[in-house]
């Protein structure tokens, strides 16, 4: 049997993708599936292919094929494509789309007044990345098809209760005890516990990971009929911005957010309360370079980002653990490729990329 531990988007489809195969699986949630206490909640994450670094490209192209099957065993539709845009102030985009041409990613080049005629409701000062194929995920409806059809092809969910210790026995089998009083006997546990991976006390060698709060601020849209693309921002501040879901309200409205600048947190100390600083700068972002939004935030909400050295994954097998840890604020567009990286880790089908590996760090 295959425990995985933790039911957010990386769990949820690590069940899915090992239940569909026909493994038996039980998944186990501290709170209630789709909780918004950790990294996964919300309707709206960004799905792009624009990486410097190829190896990421070619991940979301794996990443994309896998969407698509989730959201054909699920008939979930789960990402929506709006095209993307990326802006690097004082930068040559070219770099960004070179890996994109090799992998023969459609992308377009556009100078700021091109793009400003076919966005007037973004400020263009620099040349642009276009690329079609972006689009945003729907995260809320993601951790619910995974689960639910985890669930449906025959894998058992303990939900609301949290694992407080993993007893590895003499035959090899880990023993897992919850504050519910469950003892849950596996031959491999996959850990997918987000930000409470640090705190857990695994008999397993993590590199560094740091756990910060970040805040997100959602704003009407002027023009509820302006189709808004996804939208990376690389400048004096280092922001995205996609379109709502239900987060933003009952009227469109754009997420924008800080990439960076979060605050140092753990799972269970966060405060959970906006740092006004940082509304103070991305409404100041949004006043200069979105016109097309009304510089007052609709909604706001806090999560959390666990985050490597090098922002890369971590996605290894020790002994009988599977560590899942697609952190670093860029991991949401891979769940189900992750899903099934996993699995495969957890079944004895693959080993590490030696990008994702444990020991690369530390």
């Amino acid at each position: 049997m295959i425990a995985v531990v933790g039911a957010g988007l990386m769990g949820a489809a690590t069940a899915w993708q090992l239940a569909r195969r026909g493994h038996e699986v039980t998944l186990i949630e501290a709170y209630d599936v789709g909780h918004r206490h950790g990294s996964s909640h919300g309707s709206s994450r960004i799905f792009r292919r624009a990486y410097a670094d190829p190896f990421y490209v070619r991940l979301t192209g794996l990443a994309k094929e896998q969407w698509r099957e989730l959201e054909d065993d699920s008939s979930t539709p789960l990402l929506r494509t709006t095209g993307g845009l990326d802006v690097r102030e004082g930068r040559d985009p070219r770099a960004l789309a070179e890996p994109l041409r090799a992998a023969g990613v459609p992308y377009e080049l556009l100078g700021p007044e091109a793009a400003s005629e076919r966005w007037p409701y973004i400020r263009f000062t620099d040349p642009v990345l276009h690329h079609p194929d972006a689009g945003v995920i729907d995260a809320d409806e993601t951790v619910g098809a995974c689960v639910r059809r985890a669930v449906e092809h025959g894998a058992q969910a303990v939900v609301g209760a949290r694992v407080t210790g993993f007893d590895v026995r003499g035959d090899a089998k880990v023993l897992l005890h919850t504050d519910r009083g469950h003892e849950i006997v596996a031959d491999t546990v996959v850990v997918a516990a987000g930000a409470w991976l640090p705190g857990l006390g695994l008999p397993v060698p993590l590199p560094p990971l740091r756990v910060t709060q970040q805040q997100v601020f959602h704003y009407r849209r002027r023009d509820a009929s302006a189709g808004w693309p996804t939208l990376v921002w690389d400048g004096e501040l280092h922001l995205y911005g996609l379109p709502s879901g239900s987060d933003g309200g009952p009227f469109p409205a754009v997420k924008v957010a800080e990439h960076d600048r979060g605050t140092p947190t753990t799972a269970d100390s966060r405060t959970g309360v906006v740092d006004p600083s940082s509304r103070e700068r991305v409404s100041g972002f949004v006043r200069d370079r979105l016109p097309g939004l009304d510089p007052e935030p609709v909604a706001e909400a806090t999560c959390l980002y666990t985050a490597t050295p090098d922002e890369d994954f971590v996605l290894d097998r020790h002994g009988p653990f599977v560590i899942v840890s697609p952190c670093s604020g860029h991991g949401a567009k891979f769940t189900p490729l992750v899903g099934a990286m996993a699995a495969d880790l957890a079944t004895g089908r693959t080993g590490p990329d030696p990008r994702f590996r444990l020991d690369r760090v530390g």
